[in-house]
């Protein structure tokens, strides 16, 4: 076992509320800055002070749903979350058990026909698991013909344990957040990006730093340990290509704000290296191994020490500057999750 997976986030050190519920506004948050192993503290609004004129952020634009609806399962009460919809017009949903404090907890999948009843009159019907062997998280459903309107008038967001409380829905989207026109979205937020706004855009953009619009819908991201993310739909538009590939061409770095960002647009690269526009369905798992072609650098929250995401980040940074950055958060007390505090990684090279 490795120094990484020894570490272990308290339970104080958890985001319960939304950052401008603790402070001044969403960007009142901590930014930890690891350029290489070199660890400093920042505060997020000072984030134009570490880019530079030519940089690129990549963002996506997906906006957050209000996944979680109640339901009933026999006699047995139910939570459904609505992660993802597929190609053939089910969507993948994961069943969990109420706690009776407002959250959930987990429950074994299935079974294969089970009809889950939904308000409105609407049900659902279990039809496969969408990974291996009947006990799997997350199962494809046929679902009512028009989910978005089922989740406007009956959904909430996606909550778990570690919150104090129910948040609206807009404390879940972003300031790059944009409704699809099919009512598809995130069944959770694309959170790296929850501390933009739009002050702080503004400043981003005087100071010569771009940005560049992808979107990737995020499925539930409550996995068991390692568990490797499930295909998830995405699209990097044309001027997307031609902007991250100029900045490249022109000596800019290419920084990804979140996981997503960084899925979509590794998913988007060819042989020959240049990102051209694609889309549709992505299983793309960024490792060590595998590595990152086009993005230079990430900015993210901070993900327990068992989740898969850290390999995306060990394949951007390296291991020794991940356990330098991570020993630093949890000395100085940085918040977890996805209304916690910031985590910026930039080669060592990185000079203003």
């Amino acid at each position: 076992m490795t120094a990484l997976e020894t570490l272990r986030v308290p339970p104080g050190l958890s985001a319960r509320v939304p950052a401008e519920r603790r402070g001044a506004g969403r960007d009142d948050v901590r930014l930890l800055v690891s350029r290489g192993t070199a660890v400093s503290h920042r505060a997020f609004r000072e984030l134009p002070g570490e880019l530079r004129a030519g940089d690129v952020l990549v963002v996506n634009t997906s906006t957050t749903l209000a996944a979680a609806v109640n339901g009933r399962l026999g006699g047995e009460p139910v939570v459904v979350h609505f992660s993802t919809r597929g190609e053939d017009g089910r969507w993948a949903v994961e069943l969990r058990r109420p706690d009776g404090a407002g959250t959930t907890r987990p429950r074994p999948g299935g079974p294969a026909g089970a009809v889950v009843r939904l308000p409105g009159g609407h049900e659902l019907v279990l039809d496969e698991p969408l990974g291996p062997g009947t006990g799997a998280r997350l199962w494809w459903a046929r679902t009512p013909s028009d989910v978005p309107a089922l989740l406007d008038g009956y959904g909430r967001p996606i909550r778990y344990a570690y919150t104090e409380r129910d948040q609206p829905l807009s404390a879940y989207r972003t300031v790059f957040a944009v409704p699809s026109a099919d009512g598809s979205g995130s069944a959770e937020m694309p959170s790296a990006a929850r501390p933009f706004t739009a002050g702080l855009v503004a400043a981003l953009v005087s100071r010569g730093v771009q940005f560049a619009p992808l979107t990737l819908h995020t499925g539930v991201a409550s996995a068991e340990a390692y568990e490797p993310p499930y295909p998830e739909r995405f699209e990097v538009p044309r001027a997307t290509a031609w902007l991250v590939n100029a900045a490249r061409a022109g000596g800019g770095r290419v920084i990804a704000v979140g996981t997503t960002a960084v899925r979509a647009l590794e998913s988007a690269v060819g042989a020959d290296g240049a990102v051209r526009a694609a889309g549709g369905w992505t299983d793309l798992v960024v490792t060590p191994e595998r590595g990152v072609r086009v993005v230079d650098g990430l900015l993210t929250g901070l993900h327990e020490p068992e989740a898969s995401h850290l390999l995306m980040l060990e394949a951007v940074a390296g291991r020794e500057a991940l356990v330098r950055g991570y020993t630093q958060a949890l000395s100085r007390r940085y918040l977890w999750h996805e209304f916690g505090d910031v985590h910026l990684l930039l080669p060592p090279s990185c000079r203003l």
